[in-house]
């Protein structure tokens, strides 16, 4: 790290979400000469010092910028450390070359330490057990980077608020991963966390709905059209079929008659009616079982739609 600099000052603002602290002006100078952000209202210095995370050196050329990249993971809150702790070898040097056993033993000594030393806190020790559930989790739900280190940010809030005392380290990481999925519109079902997590689907529910209500978290509105794909996939049914499951869900969207709607019956009852309408057979208990929903919501759901494309 090192701080900025450059030529002329910059002018920024307008998309910017820092403020001045003085006005309240979002008219702000970047000074790179200084390392500083300037009110353009006021004159009243916002931030001082400002941190350019880039490599230090230029590149000019593909194979230039290749011979000088480094390897390692870059910082990330999916794990316990954000990936800044320190690893050493015992046995070799900073060359490659074997040390001698008097400072071998006294490096092991030294690893031995470091380790302990890492996991020395309570919640480093919590972090390390979340954050290994959370990936574990990840990997058997094929969830993107973006949305895991979403949930490691939300799960860090909620230790921050010292709300996991007294409560389930993995019940707060299956919900913190479902309110992860939420915020990135990932179609996936609380009860399919459920039946990965250790912990079981009212425990998550509840502690999902404690999330919401102490972090202040707002989640977007699910699309019932977002679950369609899923839906037919484990029913076989054909993309002619899916498209037109979909096309009936936009027809009843223009109407203004999806709102308040379980999102996930109002896909299976588009896809059953989709199915008898292009001849494609499949059972209502067939559906509602894809649908992770019951038979008496899909019926209640294909009627409403059925009222509402009549009209």
């Amino acid at each position: 790290m090192y701080v900025v600099s450059q030529a002329a000052p910059f002018r920024f603002g307008g998309d910017s979400k820092i403020k001045c602290t003085n006005c309240g002006s979002q008219k702000l100078i970047r000074d790179y000469d200084s390392g500083e952000d300037v009110c353009g209202t006021c004159g009243l210095v916002v931030q001082g010092t400002i941190i350019n995370q880039g490599p230090e050196w230029r590149a000019f050329t593909i194979a230039e910028n290749d011979s000088r990249a480094r390897t390692g993971l870059a910082t990330s809150l999916a794990l316990y450390d954000k990936g800044l702790s320190t690893v050493f070898r015992p046995d070799r040097d900073a060359n490659g070359n074997r040390l001698d056993n008097e400072t071998r033993i006294k490096m092991t000594r030294l690893r031995r330490f470091d380790n302990r030393t890492k996991l020395d806190e309570t919640w480093q020790r919590n972090l390390s057990a979340a954050m290994s559930e959370l990936d574990r989790m990840c990997t058997h739900l094929y969830i993107p980077k973006n949305v895991k280190e979403r949930a490691a940010l939300v799960y860090r809030k909620a230790l921050k608020k010292d709300l996991l005392r007294g409560r389930s380290i993995d019940g707060f990481v299956a919900a913190s991963l479902y309110a992860a999925c939420r915020q990135h519109k990932i179609p996936r079902p609380l009860k399919e966390l459920s039946e990965i997590s250790t912990r079981n689907h009212q425990e998550i529910a509840r502690t999902y709905r404690l999330l919401i209500r102490e972090l202040n978290l707002r989640m977007p509105v699910d699309d019932p059209m977002k679950f369609v794909p899923g839906i037919a996939s484990k029913l076989k049914l054909t993309q002619r079929t899916e498209r037109h499951a979909i096309d009936i869900l936009m027809e009843a969207k223009k109407r203004q008659g999806l709102t308040g709607k379980d999102p996930r019956g109002l896909a299976a009852a588009a896809l059953y009616k989709a199915c008898i309408e292009t001849h494609e057979k499949r059972i209502q208990k067939d559906v509602a079982e894809a649908a992770g929903t019951t038979e008496v919501t899909l019926r209640n759901r294909l009627r409403g739609i059925e009222s509402l494309l009549h009209d």
